[in-house]
């Protein structure tokens, strides 16, 4: 297969002619850059990943990992790929030069890092928990854990956890009970237990900074009661070197339908009452610090989303192209040859679904990095303001849409393959598996979209939601000039207008108090949401590539034409099909919230 990744094409469209990666080279953090630099790390990128990364994609799958004498083994092949990855400086893609990183935008990092979640995501998944971890670090930890903890993850000696999930409390976390106390020392005892914990336990990395959410003695009720501690897995002496094991216990491995190559962890806490934490800030106020990382962590988790759908289409492209079934309606000769099933209209459907809901979220991704190098680069503080109400309104989009789209790209590519695509000797069913567990990932499709339409709308008085709506209609603008367009343009301003009066209606029963009945149906108002902003996203992408067809490249004329069939697709197919959902909405239907119990 010529690609099995991503389209090289597809990422330089996005790049350079969709998000004009180009221009971020004229702001100073960035000015040592450009696109030969650009090209060069995703090549890199492209290389490592192939060459270290996807050979061992089934094996970590069908060897996962085990738990040996209280700890976690992984098959020998997954720490020269994750060598690999640091030795490259992927880990520290985005950090300043004086760091040791390459100071590359997050824009491009996260092209790079697609490559990695395409060709293994469990594997990938260990220096992607870490570069979190080590932003959290940063972001809030004191100059002392700064250079205890931070500078070893930097330099790739340690790595790191998220440690939220608790046995009886899931989503919930204002009802966690691992507890802090104070200790003589200044430092804390932590006490508790954790689940679920991805990259808990592995040989990877010398130690295992664990991010912690528990509650001191004194914590208020709720989730203002939560403080964040830094708990490794050894701790650290004031020399740098490592010291005696914590009293961190690996309790067991959970035993995932996919991922499998991600050690997914059981973590006791202070079971011999002598787990040493350290408090990150101010008590009382982890959730608001873990909530970088939570951010960080759904806007990767959507990206892998991405790329699973991505790695299945690709292959199922491939697939189609070559197996030969069958001869078309029409043709009734039965010795003719066969024809390769891309020829078949409804194989065709199934190929343009998943170009369609993959590229678009695609894009999707790539612009919600863009939008964060503007919250740390843009010339002003209220633009860098703009930006980052605009990712945080769009952050749940980034994470649920392509774990449920993309989900069902991946269904669409086991479909293609007929029989073959549900035996374990094709790729498709893995990245089905891989890909099923998204919509649990860092929060369901219910809690991204209460945190949508019960929070993101209003913050801030609604500005990223104003700044959304300006960005659409200003996109709809720009594609009246191609009369092309129209049918494309039409949906989606129909789409938009109608869904802005059902969210101004839903907010204005929240503000009613009228809380359980305008959030009920918040997983329809999601989907539409998200229908809404990928809808945008593919105008977007049209008109890139109507300009592309404008400049005459008779070699790019097939690609882009491409990429107008599937915005068709998506605009003509997909968004109209939203107004029903919309229809429930302003009924405030009930069916759902009015079911009992007993009734089931």
């Amino acid at each position: 297969m010529s690609e099995t990744l991503l389209s090289s094409r597809n990422l330089a469209f996005e790049l350079y002619e969709v998000l004009d990666a180009e221009a971020l080279t004229q702001r100073e953090r960035f000015a040592e850059h450009n696109r030969e630099t650009f090209d060069a790390a995703l090549g890199t990128a492209r290389s490592i990943a192939e060459k270290f990364f996807a050979p061992h994609n089934r094996k970590g799958d069908e060897e996962e990992p085990e738990y040996v004498d209280g700890a976690a083994t992984l098959i020998p092949e997954v720490k020269p790929a994750v060598d690999a990855f640091l030795e490259a400086g992927f880990l520290n893609a985005t950090r300043s030069f004086e760091q040791g990183g390459m100071q590359l935008p997050t824009l491009l990092s996260q092209a790079c890092f697609a490559h990695f979640q395409s060709a293994n995501v469990g594997s990938s998944a260990y220096p992607f928990l870490t570069m979190g971890a080590a932003n959290l670090i940063e972001s809030f930890g004191s100059e002392e854990q700064k250079q205890r903890f931070l500078q070893p993850m930097i330099d790739g000696h340690f790595f790191g956890t998220m440690a939220l999930t608790e046995p009886h409390a899931g989503s919930s976390l204002s009802d966690i009970r691992t507890r802090a106390e104070p200790a003589a020392d200044g430092t804390y005892r932590i006490k508790g237990n954790k689940i679920f914990i991805s990259g808990g336990d592995h040989p990877l990395s010398e130690n295992i900074v664990h991010m912690v959410l528990a509650k001191l003695p004194d914590a208020p009720p709720g989730v203002k009661g939560i403080s964040l501690f830094i708990v490794p897995k050894f701790l650290v002496n004031d020399d740098g070197s490592l010291g005696k094991r914590n009293d961190v216990i690996l309790a067991g491995l959970f035993h995932k339908m996919g991922y499998r190559g991600t050690t997914s962890t059981a973590l006791n806490f202070g079971d011999n009452g002598d787990c040493v934490g350290y408090l990150v800030g101010k008590p009382h106020a982890g959730l608001s610090y873990m909530f970088q990382m939570m951010n960080e962590a759904r806007i990767g988790v959507g990206m892998g989303a991405v790329m699973l759908g991505y790695a299945g289409y690709l292959y199922s492209l491939e697939y189609a192209r070559e197996r030969p079934q069958g001869r078309l309606p029409d043709g009734k000769d039965p010795t003719a040859p066969q024809v390769s099933i891309i020829q078949h209209a409804d194989v065709r459907r199934m190929l343009l679904t998943q170009k369609a809901y993959v590229e678009g979220a695609f894009d999707l991704g790539l612009y919600s990095a863009r939008l964060f190098d503007d919250t740390q680069t843009l010339a002003t503080e209220e633009q860098r303001q703009q930006a980052h109400e605009l990712l945080d309104l769009l952050t749940p989009i980034v994470k649920s849409w392509p774990s449920e789209f993309c989900l069902k790209a991946n269904e669409l590519a086991i479909q293609i393959l007929g029989g073959h695509g549900y035996t374990r000797e094709y790729p498709v069913e893995q990245y089905y598996r891989d890909n099923r567990l998204n919509p649990i990932h860092e929060g369901t499709h219910g809690i991204q979209s209460l945190d949508l339409l019960g929070r993101k709308l209003t913050q801030n008085k609604g500005a990223g939601l104003k700044q959304l709506t300006r960005l659409i209609n200003e996109c709809c603008e720009r594609a009246a000039a191609y009369e092309s367009l129209n049918a494309l343009r039409q949906p989606l301003e129909h789409l938009a207008a109608r869904l802005s009066n059902v969210t101004l209606a839903l907010l204005g029963d929240l503000m009613q108090g009228k809380v359980n009945e305008a959030l009920a149906n918040s997983a329809l108002y999601l989907k539409v949401f998200g229908h809404t902003v990928i809808g945008w996203r593919w105008l977007e992408q049209a008109i890139r590539a109507e300009q592309g067809l404008a400049r005459g490249n008779a070699a790019d004329a097939d690609f882009y034409r491409g990429k107008l069939q599937a915005a068709r697709y998506f605009l003509t197919w997909e968004v109209p099909g939203c107004h029903h959902d919309l229809a429930l909405l302003e009924a405030r239907d009930d069916t759902c919230l009015a079911m009992q119990d007993n009734w089931f």
